[in-house]
């Protein structure tokens, strides 16, 4: 992003949240934000798009960019901390709404239903690097309805030693549920941590009829 389009991008992001705050109708507001995301994708200033989505586990906060699926988020994680992270990571041309995310959210919602068992959507996964990203591949080896051992996650990624590292990745994990972190359990069976929380976690293990 050059300086120029940096300044308009803000300059444009600022006015629509002093509307905001100045109170205008919310019918007022969320054509504004309509009109700012055309403008920015007709000028290939729009980075990344997210949305909120329900489920049997709470609120979801997807984001994509245009190379794909980049985040999936939790309610208890914070929408603007998630934002934040996003925006240093990738980019600060940030927006809600639009088309981008259809697919996404239509296969979680099958998955919820209990009508799909992989998901097949496009993902980003500049967020995850080295080891994060040799976890994240491991685990999208771990079978719809099976589960795998932390230390069986580090062997599978390749460094069998790194069984700690291995639970922090799995923490990490930008992407969870569509890569599938719940499913890595303890040794001795039991769940273990998990970004969402535990009852999330113990609620997809027993969606995929796990418990």
């Amino acid at each position: 992003m050059n300086e120029l389009q940096n300044s308009l991008w803000i300059e444009a992001r600022s006015g629509l949240a002093a509307t905001v705050r100045d109170g205008t109708e919310q019918s007022k507001v969320e054509q504004l934000h309509s009109r700012l995301r055309a403008e920015a994708e007709s000028r290939g200033m729009l980075d990344v798009s997210y949305r909120t989505v329900d489920s049997p586990i709470g609120p979801l906060l997807l984001a994509a960019s245009a190379a794909g699926l980049i985040r999936v988020a939790f309610a208890s994680q914070g929408e603007a901390a998630i934002l934040e992270a996003i925006a240093d990571a990738v980019s600060p041309r940030i927006l809600k709404g639009g088309r981008r995310l259809d697919g996404a959210a239509r296969q979680l919602e099958e998955y919820f239903e209990r009508r799909r068992r992989e998901f097949d959507v496009v993902l980003d996964l500049r967020l995850a690097h080295g080891f994060r990203r040799d976890i994240l591949t491991a685990l999208q080896s771990i079978a719809y309805g099976s589960t795998a051992s932390y230390a069986g996650i580090a062997a599978a990624a390749g460094h069998p030693r790194a069984v700690r590292a291995a639970g922090t990745a799995c923490a990490l994990n930008p992407l969870p549920i569509v890569i599938p972190c719940h499913r890595v359990v303890r040794s001795d069976g039991t769940p273990g941590n998990y970004a969402g929380g535990p009852e999330a976690k113990l609620r997809l293990l027993a969606l995929e009829g796990v418990l």
